[in-house]
């Protein structure tokens, strides 16, 4: 059996977003409570403070810095995206799980991990903090998975929401493979079927639209039909996933279906895929 490690820290739930907002410190206490029962049989990690430079992979440091600046006394980016006085700290130690679980893996501690973070980040572009996200967690992870040797990488997005902030990072680029299933018309409005990226970028993005009211039938024949030829024909050396579990059907935001079979089905088929380390985020 391969060895998970699971990376979180209490930091994350310092993160406020204020008593109403739907990505709530609630959503992390949740997924600590559902793997209690795992807890012997995971490598227990904690994130690591890391550096601005690998922050900079993606995002300036302008952009760091204004991040930095309205966190000192709280306020926000937009209606949606918001910074107290620990998220700042919270937003860099979400990019150090995702580093902490590839130096892990490198060092064959594990095989895979899920990083339970706060603030998420697949909204994030490399120019603009939007939608709930602050760094981009996922896109970050990938440039620094190739800097320790993980060249060809594929990020897996099965968010109800399409990571906008992740096409556009990797838009032109043939070295990371953005996969996306989402629900249309949904926020942030981009992901179309026919966006597949430019330049030497051209045919390393794929969006997969799933309408609403789609059930698990819809999304297993994305993730068992559509995906297997994109991983074989890419033949990626580490899989990141942006983990979205609000694309179950009792999220209040979200117009999809989804059991929670059909998401663990989905998830099985993803690792069974190819074998090759995986990080959830």
């Amino acid at each position: 059996m391969k060895k998970v490690a699971y990376i979180s820290d209490d930091i994350y739930l310092k993160h406020d977003t204020g008593v109403m907002h739907p990505e709530s410190k609630q959503r992390l206490v949740a997924i600590h409570q559902a793997i209690e029962p795992l807890l012997n049989n995971l490598v227990l990690v904690s994130p690591i403070k890391i550096s601005t430079s690998i922050i900079e992979s993606v995002h300036s440091l302008e952009y760091i810095e204004n991040i930095k600046s309205i966190s000192e006394y709280g306020g926000s980016i937009d209606s949606d995206t918001i910074c107290s006085v620990d998220s700042y700290d919270a937003a860099f130690l979400a990019v150090g799980a995702g580093v902490v679980a590839l130096d892990g893996i490198k060092a064959g501690k594990f095989e895979r991990a899920f990083c339970a973070v706060r603030p998420p980040g697949h909204h994030a572009t490399p120019m603009q903090a939007m939608g709930f996200c602050l760094f981009n967690n996922i896109a970050i992870a990938a440039r620094y998975a190739q800097s320790i040797g993980y060249k060809k990488v594929m990020i897996l997005d099965f968010d109800v929401h399409h990571g906008n902030g992740t096409q556009d990072t990797f838009w032109q680029d043939d070295t990371v493979f953005y996969f996306s299933s989402h629900q249309a018309f949904a926020y942030p409005g981009t992901g179309a079927e026919t966006h597949r990226g430019e330049g030497k970028g051209k045919g390393y993005t794929a969006n997969f639209l799933m309408m609403p009211e789609s059930t698990d039938t819809e999304l297993l024949d994305i993730y068992e039909n559509d995906l297997p030829p994109f991983i074989d024909s890419f033949n990626p050396d580490i899989i990141l996933v942006s983990a979205g579990y609000d694309l179950h059907e009792s999220d209040p935001l979200a117009s999809l279906n989804i059991t929670t079979e059909g998401i663990g089905q989905m998830v099985r088929g993803i690792l069974d895929t190819k074998d090759v380390p995986y990080i959830f985020f």
